[in-house]
C-alpha cells in the first residue's frame, strides 16, 4: 500500500471521528506523534495526513498547539459539507438530513433553470441536447445501466442550460453538489427511484416542448412542479430505504461493497 493511499485512508478515518462528533469543535486534534503511534506511521506521513484532514476543512493549524477541531457544521463552506456528507453515511440520521438538504437545493436549481429556459427566445442548438438526450438513451438502455454516468451527463445537462441563462452562481453550487451526489453510491441509486428510462422521456418531453417554440400552458407547468415534487420525494425516501439497515450496521457495509 502507497503512503499516499495510508494519507488518504487514515484522513478519511478521521474525518469521519469529525463527522461523528467523537472529536468535538475547539478540540486539539491527536497530536503527530499520537496518530503516527496509533496508525502505526513514521511522523512525515502523519503529519501529510493531518494536512490532507485541514485540506477538508475538518481542521486548522494553530501555531505551537497543533491542529483545531473546526465546527464543520456550523462554519463549513460547499466543500466542507461535502466531505462532511460522504463522511456521515455510516451515520444515517445525519446522512438522511444533509441529503434532504442536498435534494431541496438542487431542485430549486434545476426547476428554476428549466422554467427560465423554457421563456427564452434564444435557445442552444437543439443537436447538441439532442445528442446528450441521446447518449442517456444509450445508456438507459443497457441491462446494467451505469447509474452515475446517466445523472452527471444530466447534471450536464443542466449545466448548458444554467451558462446559456448566464446563472454562474447556480451553475456553481449545481457544480458542488452534483460532486456531492455522485460520489456517494446510495444517493446515486436514490435518483433513480424510478427506471432509468423515465429520466429519458422526461428529458424528451422537455426538448420537444422547446422545439416547438410555443412553450407549456400555465396548467402543464403547474403539472410539471407537481410531478417534479413527487419525483424528489421518491428520491429522498430511496435514500432513506437505502440507509435503513444503518442502525445495526448493514447500511454502513453496503456503502463499503458499493464504493
Amino acid at each position: 500500500m502507497g503512503s499516499q493511499t495510508v494519507v488518504a485512508d487514515v484522513a478519511d478515518e478521521l474525518a469521519r471521528r469529525v463527522a461523528a462528533g467523537e472529536y468535538q469543535p475547539g478540540d486539539l486534534m491527536p497530536s503527530v506523534r499520537q496518530v503516527a503511534e496509533e496508525f502505526d506511521m513514521n511522523r512525515a506521513t502523519a503529519q501529510l495526513t493531518l494536512g490532507r484532514l485541514e485540506s477538508y476543512g475538518f481542521v486548522e493549524a494553530r501555531r505551537g498547539k497543533g491542529f483545531t477541531i473546526r465546527d464543520v457544521r456550523e462554519a463549513g463552506g460547499i466543500d466542507v459539507y461535502r466531505h462532511l456528507f460522504r463522511f456521515s453515511i455510516p451515520m444515517p440520521d445525519v446522512a438522511i438530513e444533509m441529503f434532504r438538504d442536498i435534494v431541496e437545493v438542487e431542485r430549486g436549481i434545476v426547476m428554476d433553470a428549466l422554467l427560465a429556459y423554457t421563456g427564452l427566445d434564444e435557445l442552444i442548438d437543439p443537436a447538441i441536447l439532442k445528442a446528450d438526450i441521446d447518449e442517456l438513451e444509450s445508456l438507459a438502455r443497457l441491462d446494467n445501466p451505469d447509474l452515475r454516468r446517466i445523472l452527471a451527463i444530466e447534471v450536464g445537462l443542466v449545466r448548458r442550460l444554467l451558462g446559456h441563462l448566464g446563472l454562474s452562481m447556480q451553475r456553481a453550487i449545481l457544480n458542488s453538489v452534483g460532486e456531492m451526489v455522485l460520489e456517494v453510491p446510495e444517493a446515486v441509486q436514490a435518483y433513480f427511484a424510478g427506471a432509468a428510462d423515465l429520466h429519458v422521456l422526461v428529458w424528451r418531453a422537455l426538448a420537444a416542448v422547446w422545439d416547438s417554440g410555443s412553450g407549456p400552458s400555465d396548467a402543464q407547468l403547474a403539472l410539471f412542479e407537481d410531478l417534479f415534487g413527487m419525483y424528489h420525494e421518491k428520491v429522498v425516501a430511496r435514500f432513506v430505504e437505502l440507509l435503513g439497515a444503518g442502525a445495526d450496521g448493514d447500511a454502513a457495509d453496503g456503502h463499503a461493497a458499493t464504493a
